[in-house]
């Protein structure tokens, strides 16, 4: 299988998987990622969906990227958020509909999958080296404009959601919290395999 093959294999692979963390992130009701509790918050104050919302967040951040860089905007995304916000209606809407887990015990198990799934995704779909989420991109932008550290970029970021999903009335707990600190190592320990999987060897 060739290289570009295997690409896009990991990309729409990669998105599946993250969508699918995503949504148990959202059902095991303990609070989800800050920019999930966003996108959830906003489905509950209006007729779209948590799918929709991933979009429309996402296309506002592909213009404050653009704004806050002063460079074009990364249109490419768009197919990004698309097949991400069409990923999560599918896992909400058609797979597990009105689905509502009581049992704290399981609730951890959902959570800690979803957060495992997510950090696999990631590290799944950023191997095609394609367009990277807007979220993820204004975690480099903050971070060129205020000159920090990527992990400050990041917090930034998170809090600024945090906030707004706070106003939103979005799921905000314990699982926001595990998120925000779990995704990154975990993403750092996927990464290097997944590599070596799609490329041979590993990367400088």
């Amino acid at each position: 299988m060739s290289v570009s093959v295997k690409r896009g294999l990991f990309y729409l692979v990669g998105l599946l998987i993250l969508s699918f963390g995503i949504t148990m992130t959202i059902l095991a009701g303990l609070g989800a990622g800050a920019w999930d509790a966003l996108n959830v918050g906003l489905s509950l104050m209006t007729p779209f969906t948590v799918g929709n919302w991933v979009i429309f967040i996402g296309i506002i951040l592909i213009i404050l990227n653009a704004l806050l860089s002063k460079s074009k905007p990364e249109v490419l995304s768009l197919i990004t958020i698309v097949v991400l916000g069409f990923f999560i209606d599918f896992w909400l809407l058609i797979v597990f509909p009105n689905m509502f887990i009581t049992e704290v015990i399981l609730q951890y198990i959902v959570l800690f999958v979803g957060i495992v799934m997510m950090a696999l995704g990631i590290a799944t779909y950023l191997q095609a080296k394609f367009a990277v989420i807007p979220i993820d991109r204004f975690m480099f932008v903050l971070q060129d404009l205020f000159k920090v550290k990527l992990m400050v970029a990041k917090t930034i970021g998170e809090v600024t959601a945090l906030i707004t999903a706070f106003f939103a009335g979005g799921p905000i707990g314990v699982g926001t919290i595990l998120v925000t600190f779990l995704i990154g190592p975990m993403i750092q320990f996927f990464f290097p395999k997944l590599e070596k999987m799609v490329y041979g060897t590993k990367e400088a």
